[in-house]
């Protein structure tokens, strides 16, 4: 049978934990063979975090009452015994909730109120002044009271129409998306913002982050959930009702805020949820069944969706079968079937991302150290090849030896001012770079953004306006991209002059393409076009809201920039420190070479014992690029989670 999701996950975490602990044994033994220099370190550290720290986010979508949070009690929180999360009849959650885990926070429900969206901070801001949100201490092992906790995740509160305007829940323009005014005039609206729930569940601990999302309403109210979480996340399961199918509102969720990246689409599964509700004495399984293939059918067809993307499933009686242990009540459910598409294709999509990522960063490192056991051993040959030559040569010989290897050193050392001039030009350049893609940059770009949405009236110029800003967005990373290439250009032909004058085996590393970068502001500028057409133009006209939009927009450009930062500054960093090891090791052979002259001069007998140990020395080198080749190897094979190995031997001393 195919693995579920927890299971997929679960392997996953194993093989992150035994990547990782490689890593850090790899680097333990290449500072002992002073083989780490800060490029290689740098690389390292950076493979360490991503495996370490990778997370894959599931979102779960609906309209209000498709039972998302049941459906979550179920996949995730079955071996609680009971329901974690409120799964009452009516509305549940009020809320957007993540639920994941930071081992720096005690276990704890994090609660962000409703009144900061009358204030400008983007909700990534918020995240970052924990003295604003209402903390509640949660017992992971107490199953009652950690569910009494999250109740709170559904709590609301009376405001008037003009609070709930301001706040974003009222807009005059489109009524039927308004909630109900009760008989004192009053709407109800979600109590909180934002939740983060912080519990060491063993999923969680692995790295999962869940993020349950309440109704339409809220989704269109908040920005930054449809612009930057929702978007992210590594798998959307888009919930609907078996008994309805694909609704009005449900087909709105689904091409405004799900559909915006169609190349995407193989990451969202739509799930038809309370198919017992279809379950009735008056019809025959073989009629249930068919109904279901119907319902199943149909909606593939008004999705736009491959119709193994469509699974049917009851939550609640699928949750009830593993509280109960009821196998055959679990398979009528169907909740497995949902589990084993998680993870054949989430786990298993994320799983080939990230073993990809390690195994390129693997095979880079290799390449770096192996240039430099490289230039010991050219560098220990000539100091063979030297030191034989004085086989049988008198003291006169040795002493003029001695004079000509330190009249090499000095005009080595003259040579210092070409590189220095080499480095002037390589940090004028990546200054450039760091302009483009810097804040200062961006928070003009977004400026000039702000100004066009803060027009009174409806925005009719908007789209226009958020196409320049893309435009300009993606030409700055275009020149970023000229500016990398005729780094490249330089540093590959001054490594070429330096090869020839120094003996050097340098090599500039391929230049960082922005192209991925650029695909990340496509996929930004089509999940923000939901905003710009004739259906969210009232919206767009209350400026609290236009403000939020850029904001959140902010919040997640400046995510991509500084990646393609890091990504420049590290290959910048691996060119440098690719020069800076070479140098380091031409001085060191000069030392070793005259102080291998000072010692045969002094005493006799010493040369064929330097000779001997210069051999030696040789041996070991060609060990020490056997152990490289070896440890980094099983890195790379080992880079999908079905590789996981934990009986290899883990001693690479």
């Amino acid at each position: 049978m195919a693995s579920t999701f927890n299971e997929q996950f679960d392997e996953l975490g194993s093989w992150r934990r035994e990547f990782a602990l490689r890593l850090k044994l790899l680097a333990e033994w290449m500072k002992d063979h002073e083989l780490l220099d800060a490029a290689v370190e740098e690389r390292l550290k950076r493979l360490e975090t991503q495996v370490r720290s990778d997370k894959v986010m599931v979102a779960f979508v609906a309209e209000f009452s498709r039972g998302k949070s049941e459906m979550i009690n179920a996949v995730f929180f079955a071996g609680y015994g009971r329901r974690i999360m409120p799964a009452s009849a009516g509305r549940t959650t009020m809320c957007p909730t993540e639920m994941g885990y930071d081992p720096e926070v005690p276990p704890c429900l994090r609660l962000l109120p409703i009144e900061t969206r009358l204030q400008p901070q983007a909700l990534m801001e918020w995240r970052q002044a924990p003295e604003k949100w209402t903390r509640i201490d949660l017992d992971v092992n107490n199953p009652q009271q950690l569910a009494l906790s999250l109740e709170k995740v559904s709590e609301t509160r009376k405001v008037t129409q003009e609070e709930a305007r301001a706040l974003g829940f009222w807009h005059p323009d489109t009524p039927q998306d308004n909630p109900v005014v009760d008989a004192k005039g009053m709407v109800e609206v979600p109590k909180w913002r934002h939740a983060l729930i912080n519990i060491a569940h063993p999923l969680l601990k692995q790295g999962l982050v869940i993020l349950d999302t309440p109704g339409l309403n809220a989704i269109g109210a908040e920005p930054e959930l449809t612009v930057s979480l929702i978007p992210q996340a590594q798998a959307v399961v888009f919930i609907l009702g078996a008994d309805t199918g694909v609704t009005k509102s449900d087909l709105s969720i689904w091409r405004e805020h799900l559909i915006t990246d169609p190349t995407n689409s193989d990451a969202r599964l739509v799930v038809l949820n309370k198919i017992d509700t279809l379950w009735d004495a008056l019809s025959t399984p073989q009629q249930q069944a068919q109904q279901i293939a119907r319902q199943k059918a149909d909606t593939a067809s008004i999705l736009g969706l491959p119709p193994e993307q469509v699974i049917a499933v009851s939550a609640q009686k699928g949750l009830v079968a593993k509280v109960t242990k009821d196998a055959a009540l679990l398979e009528q459910s169907c909740l497995p079937v949902l589990e084993q598409a998680l993870g054949r294709g989430i786990m298993g999509k994320r799983q080939r991302i990230l073993g990809n990522a390690m195994a390129q960063g693997i095979s880079e490192l290799r390449a770096e150290t192996s240039r430099v056991i490289t230039i010991r051993k050219r560098d220990l040959a000539e100091q063979l090849h030297e030191l034989k030559g004085l086989q049988g040569k008198n003291a006169s010989v040795i002493k003029h030896m001695r004079a000509r290897i330190a009249e090499e050193q000095a005009e080595f050392d003259r040579g210092g001012a070409k590189i220095h001039a080499v480095r002037s030009v390589h940090l004028r350049l990546l200054r450039e770079v760091f302009e483009l893609l810097g804040s200062k940059r961006l928070k003009g770009e977004m400026a000039e953004l702000a100004g066009a949405l803060q027009q009174k009236g409806l925005k009719i110029g908007v789209k226009k306006a958020y196409a320049q800003t893309f435009d300009r967005l993606r030409a700055n990373l275009s020149r970023v991209q000229s500016l990398s290439a005729e780094i490249f250009s330089m540093l590959g032909g001054t490594f070429k002059q330096l090869n020839t004058e120094y003996s050097f085996s340098l090599q500039a590393p391929p230049e960082p393409q922005m192209g991925r970068f650029i695909t990340d502001l496509d996929a930004i500028e089509a999940s923000h076009l939901q905003y710009l057409g004739l259906g969210n133009a009232f919206k767009l006209a209350q400026p609290e809201f236009a403000d939020r939009l850029v904001r959140a927009l902010a919040t997640r450009l400046r995510t991509v920039n500084e990646s393609a930062l890091a990504e420049i500054e590290l290959w910048s960093k691996a060119a440098a420190a690719q020069l800076d090891a070479q140098m380091r090791e031409r001085r060191k052979n000069f030392s070793r070479r005259i102080e291998a002259i000072d010692r045969i001069h002094q005493a006799a007998g010493g040369l064929e014992e330097r000779i001997a140990e210069f051999e030696q020395q040789e041996v070991g080198l060609d060990q020490l690029e056997v152990k490289l080749a070896e440890l980094t190897s099983y890195l790379v094979a080992a880079r999908d989670a079905g590789d996981y190995q934990p009986s290899v031997d883990l001693a690479i001393g």
